[in-house]
């Protein structure tokens, strides 16, 4: 008895399957939505490392290796790209933006008068005077030094040049080999098409501004040598300056343990 319902059982469930129409089969994807396919999946790909302007979002870099926009709350880092990042060149009203906030930035009022006090207790330019008087003619003629400097090597001539004076993190590697990078970029610059090639903005820029300072400083201290020394000194600096830029995340992190 069991046996016969268990087969009516069967046989009812056969008839119920038998009776569905049979599933067809699947159709073949043509090729053009194929390849439409995996050009969307490249593109949605392409978005999630890059934006509409061909910028890296702030999520794919390193958050140890992004460069801040000011160091220790003092130290202006506008010219400071993060390592990965490849930001589209800068316009030349952007530049001339990045070079106002170096030039005017509250920081620089504060470095320009140590830079200043120096050179008075130093007696670096006699015909100036030492003393309240002193300082402040060693003041103006050094915040002149760095004003025409930053707007010449920052947005003048890499409008005329097509260069992007800012400066490129590398981020990884080794110390020398980092530190070698940093410092050659006062010489190596990155062009609006994204090549190497001679920084001429730099070399000419700090050249001019050198030029231009000899119009207001002491006669006795126009020399070649003085001017030689002055020159040096401000590429130096900016070789430095970059140097403590690349490796600035690292310290924060790793010696502060702070981000950036």
């Amino acid at each position: 008895m069991i046996f016969f319902l268990l087969a009516f059982v069967l046989m009812s469930t056969l008839a119920v399957y038998a009776q569905q129409p049979a599933a067809l089969p699947d159709a073949p994807v043509p090729d053009v939505q194929i390849a439409a396919l995996a050009d969307n999946g490249q593109s949605s790909s392409s978005c999630s490392d890059q934006n509409a302007d061909g910028v890296k979002p702030a999520s794919a870099v390193n958050p140890s290796k992004q460069q801040p926009k000011r160091i220790l709350g003092i130290m202006p880092n506008y010219r400071a790209v993060s390592a990965g990042e490849i930001p589209p060149p800068p316009t030349p009203k952007e530049a001339f933006g990045i070079a106002t906030k170096n030039s005017f930035d509250y920081s620089s009022y504060i470095f320009v008068g140590i830079t200043s006090l120096l050179a008075e207790g130093n007696d670096s330019h006699p015909q100036l005077g030492k003393g309240v008087a002193g300082f402040g003619r060693y003041y103006w003629r050094g915040f002149v030094d760095k004003t025409d400097g930053n707007y010449l090597v920052i947005f003048a001539l890499p409008t005329v040049f097509h260069e992007d004076e800012r400066y490129f993190a590398k981020g990884e590697g080794s110390i020398w080999n980092r530190a070698f990078y940093a410092s050659s970029r006062v010489f190596i610059t990155r062009t609006y098409s994204g090549n190497e090639r001679f920084n001429n903005s730099e070399i000419f820029g700090r050249g001019i501004a050198q030029a231009i300072s000899t119009t207001y400083y002491p006669s006795k201290t126009r020399t070649v040598g003085q001017i030689s020394e002055k020159y040096a000194y401000a590429l130096g600096r900016d070789a430095l300056t970059n140097t403590f830029r690349e490796f600035w995340p690292d310290i924060a992190t790793h010696v502060l343990h702070r981000h950036p």
